[in-house]
């Protein structure tokens, strides 16, 4: 079959059950309803690649040259390029500022800090206090 249709992904997207199944990989569609049965990891596998660009998917397994060969075959057309959603780079969503000041921990460590210090500088008073009445 010619490959000179040019799809929507609108319209591969519904093409996504057992008795219909196409897939778009590396800019192209296929029409693998007849290989679900055959495929090697299942129907399963392919079923969860539609409606979307499974080129990455497809490479990640690593597919033999006997197996892009077969792709051939199952093609049908094209994707237009345009109607398939660009991957968007995630981007963690942004937490308020936690103000430490509030919190129990900080007070716990200014209180380590400042009651050593003040019974340091108690002693240095009584020190000075009774220097000063024995002289």
């Amino acid at each position: 079959m010619s490959s000179s249709k040019v799809f929507t992904l609108e319209e591969v997207a519904k093409h996504n059950t057992k008795d219909d199944c196409w897939l778009i990989i590396a800019g192209k569609v296929y029409n693998v309803t007849k290989f679900l049965e055959d495929h090697p990891g299942g129907d399963d596998v392919l079923l969860s690649s539609t409606a979307k660009d499974a080129t990455d998917d497809f490479e990640d397994v690593g597919h033999s040259t006997t197996a892009r060969a077969m792709m051939e075959e199952y093609l049908v057309g094209e994707i237009d390029a345009t109607t398939i959603p660009t991957k968007v780079k995630y981007t963690p969503p942004k937490q308020p500022h936690y103000n430490q000041d509030k919190t129990p921990e900080f007070i716990i460590k200014i209180l380590q800090f400042l009651v050593p210090l003040a019974i340091l500088g108690l002693a240095v008073a009584v020190r000075i206090y009774t220097k000063s009445e024995s002289a």
